[in-house]
């Protein structure tokens, strides 16, 4: 493995700013990492991720396996090269994917049906390691077990064992010393089991850590502490990757506990639908208040979108059913909020991260 060194520019509380270097580059933090699903993020291409100030994609591991093919997709340089991004990129183990599906689980992997074929196949720590290596992605996550919230405390303790154990065989088997692999802390809402699970990953040594299962059915109040215990935990000197949360208000709480990046497919999958982020909230493109109006989504956003397009333009495009509607206000969104975090890490520069996370809090809760 490749470990992610990770220098810390600035503290405010425990929020923090920093610099994270792979084998292949640097990114800043705390920062935000569009999802690109099957290659790409939907309507979306590499010259966009570079324009929205991008630094990370991700693509899925289980998507991507199943079409084109991890051995395709290594045959073309990896994901970055396949999808023209000269940023960085990272891989997801595919393991919420999985679990999506209902699969069989045992102690040594899962068995699943493909969502294409219906096909069967199985996956293990061990396969998931070997097709992300396959894949290329600068930073590989560990095949993990995702329940749903609520659920059972024997279903969260089974989930915690497993997971630790298959991080383990995740250890031992990844050989690729450019790319870096990350463990997964599980434990629903329980703070106990959370630092248990985070005290079990550290213990092996992993180049960077997530923070898995949350914002899968609970409510934030009880996201947070849960959250806060896994980090007490975790080692100030590497990355700490909280997965699948994105909506701006715990972004910014997150931050406020210590976390260092992000991802979620929320900010393109509103925009699709004509929803915005904004800096006064969501705003509905599909209104019909917005007929007439020559003014932007939103006047201090410096997108490209908010640059150019009027709210008018953006309601006809949806009202006709163009495609290029759901394309600008996800090219929006995702800009919108790399420039949130980017505002937080400034914030923690700064000394006044409080004042900012209380900015964020009383537009969005």
């Amino acid at each position: 493995m490749f470990p992610v060194e990770f220098r810390t520019e600035a503290r405010n509380g425990n929020a923090r700013a920093g610099v994270a270097s792979t084998a292949r580059g640097e990114y800043t933090t705390p920062t935000f990492m569009p999802v690109g699903t099957r290659g790409a993020v939907k309507y979306l291409d590499a010259g966009d991720y570079e324009r929205i100030g991008a630094q990370i994609v991700l693509g899925n591991t289980y998507h991507l396996m199943m079409r084109p093919g991890a051995e395709l997709i290594e045959r073309f340089g990896g994901l970055g090269r396949f999808a023209a991004w000269s940023g960085l990129t990272l891989t997801d183990s595919g393991g919420f994917q999985v679990f999506s599906l209902d699969p069989k689980v045992d102690d040594e992997g899962v068995t699943f049906k493909s969502v294409y074929d219906g096909s069967t196949h199985r996956f293990t720590p061990e396969s998931a390691v070997a097709v992300q290596s396959a894949l290329g992605a600068d930073i590989q996550m560990v095949l993990d077990v995702c329940p749903p919230l609520p659920s059972p405390p024997e279903v969260i303790r089974l989930a915690l064992e497993r997971t630790s154990a298959w991080a383990r065989r995740a250890v031992a088997s990844h050989m690729r010393q450019d790319q870096s692999l990350f463990g997964i802390v599980q434990g629903g809402v329980s703070e106990s089991m959370r630092a248990e699970s985070a005290q079990r990953t550290v213990e092996l040594e992993f180049d960077g850590y997530g923070i898995g299962g949350l914002s899968v059915g609970e409510t934030r109040a009880e996201m947070l502490p849960a959250l806060a215990a896994a980090i007490e935990q975790l080692p100030d000197d590497r990355p700490r990757y909280l997965m699948g949360v994105g909506d701006p208000a715990s972004l910014v709480e997150a931050v406020a506990l210590g976390v260092d990046q992000f991802d979620c497919v929320m900010q393109t999958r509103l925009g699709r639908h004509g929803t915005a982020l904004t800096s006064t909230g969501r705003w509905q493109a599909k209104s019909a208040v917005n007929a007439e109006s020559d003014e932007p989504i939103d006047a201090t956003c410096s997108c490209e979108v908010c640059a150019r397009h009027s709210r008018g333009y953006l309601r006809h495009l949806f009202r006709v059913g163009e495609p290029t509607a759901s394309r600008l206000l996800s090219i929006h969104n995702l800009a919108w909020t790399i420039s949130l975090v980017e505002g937080m890490r400034k914030a923690i520069i700064a000394g006044n991260f409080e004042a900012y996370r209380q900015s964020v809090l009383d537009v969005w809760t």
